[in-house]
């Protein structure tokens, strides 16, 4: 436990699978697989450059929040948090720069600690793990997309405009 009272925490209520949003990143929806075996988050980072700008490192990647399309891409510019070893589920470790971001998943912000790596080859395009979960979610694996879905006829174009 992380030494929060969790008894006076209201929590909001997450399904297996759910639509997350990352404003800073100009991202209105991605679909993310709801991770508790996992402690930090992950998103799948396209082109992945990295920068220095005036003696820090910052990243450049490309976001594909649609799966199966790079449809409504969006390039990205932020600093690096940090650089570490990472463990897959398969056990595989790798290298991956994290960086802080807010995300919106059940109708919540929190700040999540967010690694990037190729997740090409997986189900969903992000992953939420237990670091941002723990901020005050309760995870019901019998739902799906319990904190809403985006309307289908969202893209980008409409992003922001209404």
């Amino acid at each position: 436990m992380s030494g929060r009272d969790h008894r006076t925490t209201e929590h909001a209520v997450v399904g297996w699978r759910e639509w997350v949003q990352i404003p800073h990143l100009d991202v209105p929806w991605i679909k993310a697989k709801i991770d508790t075996g996992a402690k930090t988050s992950s998103l799948h980072a396209f082109d992945l450059k990295v920068l220095d700008r005036e003696g820090q490192q910052w990243v450049r990647f490309e976001v594909h929040p649609w799966q199966a399309t790079a449809d409504d891409a969006v390039v990205v510019e932020v600093p690096v948090h940090d650089v570490r070893s990472v463990r897959s589920s398969s056990g595989h470790a790798e290298t991956r720069y994290v960086v802080l971001l807010p995300l919106v998943l059940g109708r919540r912000e929190v700040q999540a600690e967010v690694t990037l790596t190729d997740r090409d080859e997986m189900g969903f395009r992000m992953l939420v793990g237990r670091e941002a979960l723990v901020q005050g979610y309760l995870v019901d694996p019998a739902l799906s997309y319990a904190g809403g879905r985006p309307v289908r006829a969202v893209r980008r174009k409409n992003w922001g405009r209404g």
